[in-house]
C-alpha cells in the first residue's frame, strides 16, 4: 500500500532566548573591565547611550594597599589562595643565572634572594646582610640595584615607596611630583590631596593623575608567583570590595571607581529601537550588578572566618548551596564568579577559588581548599636538607586537621599548587 501525505496539527513548547536576554547572562560571566570595554563599544554605535568615566577617590584603592600600608615589613601576614605555576625563588634564581655575575657579587645576589618576602619585598636590613656575607654595604647596594632590574618591577624593594618608585620609573614617571607623592603615601591614602599639591609644588589635577598611576601599580609583584602564600595574579580592578566593619563582619561593595557610569538620553541623531535597547542594556547592568553584590555579600558571610584568618580557615562550599540559599539557577552562580574578583585586606581573591568540597576528619569537615593551603604553609616551614615526603605531608595533616587524606590526594595537592616532589626540593 502506497504512502499518502497527511496534515498532521501539532503544539510544542520552547524557550527561545531574545536579544536582552542574551545580553543579560553574557553581562553576568564579564569582569569590569570586560564590562567597560563592552558600554564603549555599545555607547560608540548608540546615541542615547552616554558613559561618564569614573572618577578615583583615594579611598577606592583600599583595602587592596591596607595591608602594606600597616606593615614595616615584606607583609607576609599576607596571605592567598594558592595557584599553580612558577615559584618566586625560582623565577628571582633563574634571572640571577642569567646575570652571570662574579663570584662575589653572585654570593651577595643569593643572599639577597633568599631574604625575600612572599610579596616580593626584602626582608632583611642591607647592612645584617653585609655583614653576612663579608662584605661592604656599599657592594651590597650595587647588587641590589641589579637585582631591582628584574621583572616584574618592584622586586627586591625595601618598602611599598622603593616598590612603586621602580615601577614609576620604568614607566618614565618618576619626576619630582612623583617622588614626593610617594614619600607621603600615607596623605594620599588619607584624602588629602590639597596638602601633597603644596609638598610636590603642582596643583590637585597633577597629584590625582599620579594617584591614577599609583592605583594601577602593583604594591606586592612577589604575589603574583605560586607557592606558599602565593595566588594567581588578580585583575588591575577589582569587581568587588570588602571592608571589616567595627562592630564585626565585613561590608561588600561593589568597586564604582572601576567602572562607568551609565546614562540614558534622548537623542535625536538615534530612532526608537536604539532608544529601547539603550533602556534594556541599562537594565541588564543593574541586574548584573545586583546579582553580583548579593552573590559577593552571601559568599563572604560564609566564608567570614576565612576573610578573618586567611584561607587556611575557608569552609566547604559548593555553588549548588549558594544557588539554593540566593534562590538563583547554579549556572547563574557559576556565571557570576567566573573571573570575578574580590579585594580583601589580605589581597586579591577569585570568588571561584573560595567554593571548595568538603573532607571528613575526625574534627568535622575541612574544606579542599583549606587543605591545600595548608600543606603549602608545611612545606614553607620544611627543613629544605630533609623536605616531607608525600606521605609524610599527608601525615601532618591528619595530625593538623583530622583529615586523612590518601598520600595520592596530597601528591595532587601538591602538583596542583606546582611544588615539585621532595627529592626536587632538597637543597643543601
Amino acid at each position: 500500500m502506497a504512502p499518502r501525505p497527511r496534515i498532521q496539527i501539532s503544539q510544542t513548547l520552547r524557550l527561545e532566548l531574545n536579544t536582552s536576554l542574551q545580553v543579560s547572562i553574557g553581562l553576568l560571566r564579564t569582569d569590569a573591565a570586560g564590562l567597560s570595554r563592552y558600554l564603549e563599544e555599545q555607547a560608540a554605535t548608540n546615541p542615547h547611550l552616554r558613559l561618564t568615566p569614573p572618577a578615583p577617590a583615594p579611598g577606592d584603592w583600599l583595602p587592596r594597599w591596607s595591608g602594606v600600608f600597616a606593615s614595616a615589613g615584606g607583609g607576609a601576614d599576607t596571605e592567598f589562595l594558592p595557584s599553580a605555576g612558577p615559584s618566586l625563588a625560582a623565577h628571582v634564581v633563574a634571572a640571577i643565572e642569567a646575570m652571570r655575575l662574579p663570584p662575589r657579587a653572585r654570593r651577595v645576589a643569593e643572599a639577597l634572594a633568599d631574604a625575600l618576602e612572599p610579596s616580593g619585598w626584602l626582608g632583611r636590613p642591607l647592612t645584617v646582610m653585609a655583614d653576612e656575607a663579608a662584605v661592604t654595604l656599599a657592594e651590597v647596594e650595587a647588587v641590589l640595584k641589579q637585582l631591582q632590574q628584574i621583572e616584574p618591577r618592584g622586586l627586591f624593594a625595601r618598602d611599598l615607596a622603593e616598590c612603586l618608585a621602580l615601577q614609576a620609573q620604568e614607566m618614565d614617571a618618576l619626576d619630582g611630583a612623583m617622588q614626593v607623592v610617594l614619600a607621603n603615601l600615607p596623605l594620599l591614602a588619607s584624602g588629602q590631596t590639597a596638602r601633597l599639591a603644596r609638598l610636590a609644588g603642582c596643583d590637585e589635577a597633577g597629584v590625582l593623575a599620579r594617584f591614577r598611576l599609583i592605583r594601577g601599580m602593583n604594591p606586592k609583584p612577589g604575589a603574583s608567583f605560586a607557592g606558599p602564600g602565593a595566588a594567581a595574579p588578580p585583575p588591575r580592578e577589582p569587581d568587588l570590595l570588602a571592608r571589616a566593619r567595627p562592630e564585626g563582619g565585613w561590608e561588600i561593595s561593589l568597586n564604582r571607581s572601576a567602572l562607568p557610569t551609565l546614562e540614558v538620553r534622548r537623542a535625536e541623531a538615534g530612532d526608537a529601537a536604539q532608544l529601547a535597547a539603550a533602556r534594556a542594556l541599562q537594565q541588564a547592568v543593574k541586574a548584573r550588578n545586583a546579582t553580583l553584590l548579593r552573590v559577593g555579600r552571601e559568599i563572604a558571610a560564609r566564608q567570614e572566618a576565612a576573610l578573618n584568618d586567611g584561607a587556611a580557615a575557608l569552609e566547604p562550599m559548593t555553588m549548588a548551596d549558594l544557588a539554593e540559599a540566593l534562590g538563583l539557577h547554579k549556572s547563574t552562580i557559576s556565571r557570576v564568579v567566573a573571573g570575578t574578583c574580590l579585594d580583601t585586606p589580605r589581597g586579591a581573591w577569585w570568588l571561584r577559588r573560595m567554593f571548595s568540597s568538603a573532607r571528613q576528619g575526625s574534627g568535622g569537615a575541612t574544606s579542599a581548599a583549606a587543605l591545600r593551603h595548608r600543606l603549602l604553609g608545611l612545606v614553607a616551614g620544611e627543613d629544605p636538607q630533609r623536605p616531607l615526603s608525600d606521605a609524610a605531608l599527608a601525615r601532618a595533616l591528619l595530625a593538623d586537621t583530622g583529615v586523612d587524606l590518601p598520600r595520592r590526594t596530597a601528591a595532587q595537592y601538591r602538583a596542583d599548587a606546582g611544588i615539585p616532589p621532595a627529592h626536587r626540593r632538597r637543597r643543601r
